[in-house]
């Protein structure tokens, strides 16, 4: 009977044990350093498939601030953009060339919102921030996503992307907008029409002009950055771009 109780005791020790837990439901693994790797695989992959079920094939990506006011008039135009993008498939549930957000606040919920102006889709790619803690309302909810890992993140916002437009934002906007830049310089991704809106604005948050007088870029990086006054110019500006460069946005 000793024997028997001790071996009980035994087994009861190795199930309890963290070891003998099926990996997949080893929390404590999951979140250790180890499996990092895994995490960033699953950070990608979950989003991955869902777009590619949804039938997105391109992306127009909107970028601004988040702490824009419905009153600003630049949420307006965030919101018309949102709209001309949205109507510019064969239907609304036409996913090929699809609006595509941060997912907060401010500029980026004028944008979805536009797209859910006129019944179109939009994506959100979310992640968890000081000042942003939830997806905004009008993000497409099978196209709303939460990302762990920024590099992520920023990797799913150039993958599909046939365009980039910035509306004015603070370090978040411009750190997204120096990323995609930097890319298409050093030649690691193709290039997209980059178009900033409210020229005012741009030309006295960075001084382009000055980067390229001191040497540190050249007129042909200066090229990579269009400005538009609004919302139906960027947009002609996206469409002529690819007109121009023959390629195929629908």
């Amino acid at each position: 009977m000793q024997k028997d109780s001790e071996e009980l005791k035994q087994i009861e020790e190795i199930l309890c044990c963290p070891s003998y837990k099926v990996a997949e439901e080893d929390n404590d693994f999951l979140n250790s350093d180890a499996a990092r790797g895994i995490r960033l695989q699953l950070d990608y992959l979950k989003a991955e498939v869902k777009m590619k079920e949804e039938g997105i094939h391109h992306t127009i990506v909107v970028f601004g601030s988040a702490r824009t006011t419905e009153k600003d008039p630049y949420y307006k135009e965030a919101r018309i953009f949102g709209q001309l993008v949205g109507k510019s498939g064969k239907a609304p549930e036409d996913c090929h060339v699809t609006l595509m957000t941060g997912g907060g606040p401010g500029i980026m919920a004028a944008a979805n919102r536009g797209a859910k102006d006129v019944g179109a889709k939009s994506i959100g790619l979310n992640i968890e921030l000081p000042r942003e803690q939830f997806p905004n309302p009008y993000i497409s909810p099978e196209l709303c996503f939460q990302f762990r890992y920024f590099a992520i993140r920023k990797l799913h916002f150039i993958q599909r992307a046939k365009a980039l437009v910035v509306f004015p934002g603070g370090f978040g906007t411009l750190d997204e907008l120096f990323e995609i830049l930097t890319l298409m310089q050093t030649h690691k991704s193709a290039f997209i029409p980059v178009i900033l809106i409210g020229k005012a604005y741009w030309e006295k948050a960075i001084n382009f002009d000055l980067l390229e007088e001191e040497g540190m870029i050249s007129a042909k990086d200066l090229g990579l950055i269009t400005y538009a006054n609004d919302a139906k110019e960027a947009w002609k500006k996206v469409l002529e771009w690819h007109e121009e460069k023959g390629s195929s946005l629908f």
